[in-house]
């Protein structure tokens, strides 16, 4: 069996997550997602908020697909416990893939324990708008000793920085939307006229 790790800071979880959370559902026989606090990134609202909305995006999609989960409890500050955490539950025989954006590749080098995580687990990198990957940055996670591949598939061009700064709500799914405006969680909710994703 081969699972797909898939932590996302989901602040706030966007079309684009929900894309690529259907890609990896048909390449992987397993998807464990779950809203992870990145030690590198601040967060503007609570993780109970961002577990909500994530949960939220998951059971937005159609049709339904039957092998992403919600996995809330894989969530750590260090992703070498996350997979360590995994092979206890699946066993050390399943394959796991850690999935990043490329965004993070030239963070992912100075993660905790990068050496032993590459040793447990590939690393996936899915493409985003706007983030050149450099093979000098996978030959880095290679020399390191681990396995990277880069995913044939690009993001979509929206993000949650750009709904936080600039109110994009194309970003945001319908959902999703109307649990932000209940909650009020975001400054730029209450300035901007909504314009939900639509696929």
């Amino acid at each position: 069996m081969k699972i797909a790790l898939f932590g996302t800071s989901a602040d706030p979880p966007t079309a684009g997550h929900q894309a690529v959370l259907v890609w990896l559902s048909h390449h992987y026989d397993l998807v464990a997602v779950w809203a992870a606090n990145n030690p590198f990134k601040s967060h503007q609202t609570s993780l109970e908020n961002r577990v909500e909305m994530l949960r939220l995006l998951i059971a937005d999609i159609t049709p339904q697909r039957q092998n992403i989960h919600l996995e809330q409890d894989l969530s750590h500050l260090r992703t070498v416990t996350t997979v360590e955490n995994s092979q206890q539950r699946w066993g050390k025989e399943t394959e796991f893939v850690v999935i990043i954006g490329s965004d993070l590749l030239d963070q992912i080098q100075r993660w905790y324990r990068i050496g032993d995580l590459l040793l447990q687990a590939e690393v996936l990198v899915i493409p985003r708008p706007g983030y050149t990957i450099n093979e000098s940055s996978l030959q880095n996670i290679r020399e390191l000793g681990g396995e990277i591949t880069v995913a044939n598939l690009t993001g979509l061009d929206v993000s949650s920085t750009a709904y936080r700064e600039h109110g994009d709500t194309q970003a945001l799914t319908p959902s999703v939307a109307d649990y932000i405006n209940q909650k009020h969680l975001y400054k730029c909710q209450d300035s901007t006229k909504t314009k939900l994703y639509q696929p």
